[in-house]
């Protein structure tokens, strides 16, 4: 839809299925941005937003996967950074959005509240079971004082960003 972003991602700039699908996207009025490391691709005289690393020659001609597909790799890892911290998932260096899905990840779940409030790993385990394993809420509810319920509440409030439900807790 007209809420979506899609990035086409070819070396070349002129895969015929990305080409579609940006053309596609373009047609529900969708923003359309291209990875490729060919500024004068057809893909980037389509894209709303063009990123073209400059790689030169691959050292095995005829391979992309070598200067090409590294350097995309790094665009798309930036680009979901930014994605990650503009959506709020991501609190000071820490990524906050995390599912407690195994034991590796309870432990995760743990530091990172522990990382992210000062406090020690008693409090963070406790908070963390008061909201049902979600790392957000217990963050919130451990810098802010609020229970698990209002903790929630105040996150919902502001969109699931921590930093601005702190400010209006």
């Amino acid at each position: 839809s007209a809420k979506d972003v899609l990035v086409g991602l070819a070396a070349s700039g002129r895969t015929p299925y990305v080409l579609g699908a940006m053309a596609w996207a373009k047609s529900l009025n969708a923003s359309v941005a291209v990875v490729s490391c060919n500024p004068q691709s057809e893909m980037a005289a389509l894209a709303d937003i063009a990123i073209t690393p400059a790689v030169g020659p691959e050292v095995v001609t005829g391979s992309t996967r070598l200067k090409a597909g590294t350097a995309q790799k790094l665009v798309l890892n930036m680009i979901t950074t930014g994605a990650m911290i503009r959506s709020g998932k991501v609190y000071s260096n820490l990524m906050v959005d995390v599912e407690a899905t195994n034991a590796k990840l309870i432990e995760r779940q743990i530091s990172i509240v522990m990382d992210a409030t000062d406090c020690d790993r008693d409090t963070a385990q406790a908070a963390l079971q008061q909201c049902n394993r979600h790392c957000k809420t217990a963050i919130v509810m451990v810098l802010s004082g609020l229970d698990a319920a209002q903790a929630g509440a105040v996150l919902e409030q502001n969109n699931g960003f921590i930093r601005l439900a702190l400010r209006n807790a």
